[in-house]
């Protein structure tokens, strides 16, 4: 895709105390073929980095430095309101990118207006054979689960075929401003986890497709930011498994999935802590619980973030 009409795409991505992992996303950056681009970096209030580093390195990237941690979906907003372009790339910073892995993302959104996100095959970049992400199954709605397609199976061209998919991937996704503008950005209430999913179902309620690209890929250095069943990790999915399921389900579902949430979920999650001794995870999923209970009544819950046009 060459020419003086390629639509101008804002890349952002969040930085958290990694600005040596994020500087290996922006070399990678600079190597793409697709001509029309900005790069957006919003530092999260790094307590121990000094993301300055990413400017002095990197003078073409704008830099945003928050004044507070804003969260994943906090974050990315904040990149957002800085952008200009026609479709926003939200790029996680521990990933890397190929060089023609932009130009079947914009065809696919130029070509068919009613998609709202569009995600790439995302493969794990330490074996990048191997695949993360090539669609998602649906939500179950009353568990607030589902799964990877394609999750450490083999590139081996299964997964060769683009289409619809219930949700696209956090790490990487493409959505046109138009969509924003419509329905609204991620809600920062989440903080980190579920958010995306959250406004996948918004963006697909105001009558948009989601779809995975296959003809394009990105390389995902895997949980280098939260680390596996950290409390961290656990507290906020946890949390914000029952706040997603607050702000999309209704009636019987809703009654169902509570029931489950009360009677099974929470019950088992509690039990399988304590008998294996992990006392810290038991803590953080207490406080997920206990977050959601204390704020019931919290009319925050329902609220959107808004893009000015």
């Amino acid at each position: 895709m060459t020419g003086k009409n390629t639509p101008l795409v804002s890349i952002i991505t969040v930085n958290y105390n990694q600005s040596a992992i994020t500087m290996a996303l922006l070399e990678t950056l600079r190597k793409i073929s697709y001509p029309n681009t900005e790069v957006i970096v919003v530092d999260n209030a790094s307590p121990d980095d000094n993301p300055d580093v990413i400017k002095e390195r990197y003078p073409e990237v704008k830099l945003i430095k928050s004044a507070e941690n804003l969260g994943f979906a906090g974050g990315n907003n904040l990149g957002v309101f800085e952008s200009k372009g026609k479709y926003l790339l939200f790029l996680n910073n521990d990933t890397e990118v190929p060089e023609t892995f932009l130009e079947p993302l914009v065809e696919k959104l130029e070509n068919d207006p009613e998609i709202g996100v569009v995600s790439p095959k995302i493969k794990f970049f330490y074996h990048p054979d191997t695949i993360q992400f090539a669609g998602y199954t649906p939500m179950n709605p009353y568990t607030m689960r589902n799964n990877l397609i394609g999750y450490r199976q083999k590139d081996d061209g299964s997964f060769d075929k683009s289409g619809e998919t219930p949700f696209a991937h956090g790490a990487a996704m493409m959505v046109p401003r138009k969509v924003a503008e419509e329905v609204g950005l991620m809600t920062d209430i989440f903080f980190l986890y579920y958010e995306e999913h959250d406004w996948f179902e918004r963006i697909k309620k105001a009558g948009y497709k989601i779809w995975y690209v296959a003809e394009s890929y990105i390389l995902h250095k895997e949980s280098m930011t939260t680390g596996k069943e950290s409390p961290l990790k656990i507290h906020y999915i946890a949390r914000n498994r029952i706040v997603f399921m607050r702000r999309n389900l209704k009636g019987f579902q809703f009654f169902v999935s509570l029931m489950f949430q009360i009677f099974i979920s929470i019950p088992k999650s509690y039990a399988l802590y304590l008998l294996k001794g992990k006392f810290d995870l038991l803590k953080a999923y207490h406080k997920a619980v206990m977050w959601n209970i204390g704020h019931i009544f919290d009319k925050d819950i329902h609220a959107n973030v808004k893009l000015k046009n």
